[in-house]
Order: C-alpha cells, then sequence, then structure tokens
C-alpha cells in the first residue's frame, strides 16, 4: 500500500510539473530542456557512454532551436534545419524499429552510441519543443494533447492487457505487454482524440484520431526500444528519480520516440491544407 500511495504521489508530482509549464513558453522550454537532461543522462548510463560529447551536441541543438522558437525568428535556413534534422531522426528511428526485429542485440558500436544519444534522443526533446511552438506560435495544448494520448494509451494497455491479454506482443524484450493491450490502448486513444479535439480547439478530430494512431503505435514501438535497451543493460529501470516509476527516461520513451513523427504528421497536414 505505502509503494502504491509513493507511485501515486511521485506521478502526481510529474504530471502536475508538466501540465503547470506548459501553459508559460519560457517554463515549457526550461521544463522540456531539463527533461532531456535527465533523460540523456540515464540514456548514457544504459548503453555505458562515458563521454560529454552527447551533452555539448545537446545544448547546441536544444538551446539553438529554443532561441529561434522564443524569438519567433525566421532565420534564412531554419527551416532546412529543422527539416535535415527531421530525416535523419526519422531513419535512425525506422533503423531502431527493425533492431527489434531482426537483432538480438541492438549494435552499439562508438558511433552508433553517438548517433543514438543525438538522433533518437536529444532531438526527442527538440521535436517536443518545436511540436509546442509549432508555425512559429505558442501551441502548447498540441504537446498537451499528445502527452494525454500517450498516457490514456498506456493506461489502457495496461489495463486490458492484465485483465484480457492472452497473446505476448513482444515476449523476449517485454513480456507483459499483450496484442490485446496494445489494441485496447489504441482503441481508448482514438476514443478520447474526439474530446481532446472537442476541447482543445487546436485541430479537428480527424486529425487528433490520425495523432492517436501515431501516438499509440510510435509510442508503443519507442518502449520496446527502451526496453531493449534496459535489457542489454541488464537492469529493470534506467534511473531512480521517480519512486516507484524508476528513472525519467521511464516515463518519457514513449513521446520522444513519438515526437518527430507527430510532428511529420503536422508538417504534412499544413502543407496539404
Amino acid at each position: 500500500m505505502k509503494e502504491l500511495a509513493i507511485r501515486a504521489l511521485s506521478g502526481a508530482v510529474y504530471v502536475a510539473l508538466l501540465i503547470g509549464s506548459l501553459f508559460v513558453q519560457e517554463a515549457t522550454v526550461i521544463l522540456i530542456g531539463i527533461f532531456g537532461i535527465i533523460s540523456l543522462t540515464e540514456f548514457s548510463k544504459l548503453i555505458k557512454l562515458k563521454s560529454f560529447i552527447q551533452y555539448i551536441v545537446y545544448f547546441i541543438i536544444y538551446i539553438g532551436f529554443w532561441y529561434v522558437c522564443l524569438q519567433n525568428l525566421t532565420i534564412t535556413g531554419t527551416d532546412e534545419a529543422i527539416q535535415i534534422l527531421l530525416v535523419i531522426t526519422t531513419f535512425v528511428n525506422l533503423i531502431l524499429i527493425k533492431d527489434l526485429f531482426t537483432s538480438k542485440k541492438i549494435p552499439l558500436f562508438e558511433s552508433k552510441r553517438y548517433i543514438a544519444t543525438t538522433f533518437y534522443l536529444s532531438s526527442g526533446f527538440v521535436f517536443m519543443l518545436l511540436i509546442a511552438n509549432y508555425q512559429n506560435e505558442f501551441t502548447p495544448l498540441l504537446l498537451l494533447g499528445s502527452f494525454i494520448l500517450i498516457w490514456i494509451n498506456d493506461s489502457a494497455a495496461y489495463l486490458v492487457g492484465k485483465n484480457f491479454g492472452k497473446q505476448k506482443l513482444f515476449p523476449s524484450i517485454s513480456p507483459k505487454k499483450t496484442v490485446e493491450g496494445f489494441l485496447g490502448g489504441l482503441f481508448f486513444a482514438c476514443i478520447s482524440s474526439y474530446f481532446i479535439a472537442k476541447y482543445t480547439e487546436t485541430l479537428g478530430f480527424t486529425p487528433w484520431l490520425i495523432l492517436a494512431i501515431i501516438v499509440s503505435v510510435l509510442g508503443t514501438f519507442g518502449d520496446l526500444i527502451e526496453s531493449k535497451f534496459k535489457r542489454q543493460a541488464g537492469v529493470k529501470d534506467s534511473g531512480a528519480i521517480m519512486p516507484g516509476h524508476g528513472g525519467l527516461l521511464d516515463r518519457l520513451d514513449s513521446i520522444i520516440f513519438a515526437a518527430p513523427f507527430i510532428y511529420l504528421f503536422l508538417r504534412i497536414l499544413n502543407y496539404v491544407s
């Protein structure tokens, strides 16, 4: 009972911090940046990367886009830089998905460690920042809606999987995840997209429905990929900063992986509308 109370309290503090910061642009940028540093530290330990280079790269790209977003600048080449980062990040994430299916272990030679810390993890936080500042306007409800979809997907997947799950999804990586749980999470995320569209008044129902599918599918991949990194490292959690939950990376793995794809969809939506 005590453990459950601690878990609930630390989870409530995390959610309150996140939601509270999302209505002040500077607070959003600072909190996402701090979350990124903590997650990068946890991930570096998982892949046994004893270096400061990944932190330097993180600060350069995050602070660079931070400055552009806060100042609403339209510097020549900024959009091209975002597109290049998006293409590389998407490609690296697709390789990580491939590693789930084809490799007993994710190859972690030296250069891949730096590629992963830059284009899997660091860029995930950059795209969270860009979602919250979509089209050079502060759009916190887009990011909040994405987080809500992930929370609903994860909660529903856990409850449905625990009560009705029979067929394992990826037993070698995450024995508790089931196909039924995944489908349950997807279903309730899709249902919740209607209410997010109605009450945030950011996008229509159809775009939020598509985002629910993107978040559920790609978020699940993100969770599985982080689980595989943890399994290779021989640890249960990425850290211990959140009592009862583990590390911050354990709570953010889904949005880190899904964020570039969410931003890609938003760009496509803007292009065709």
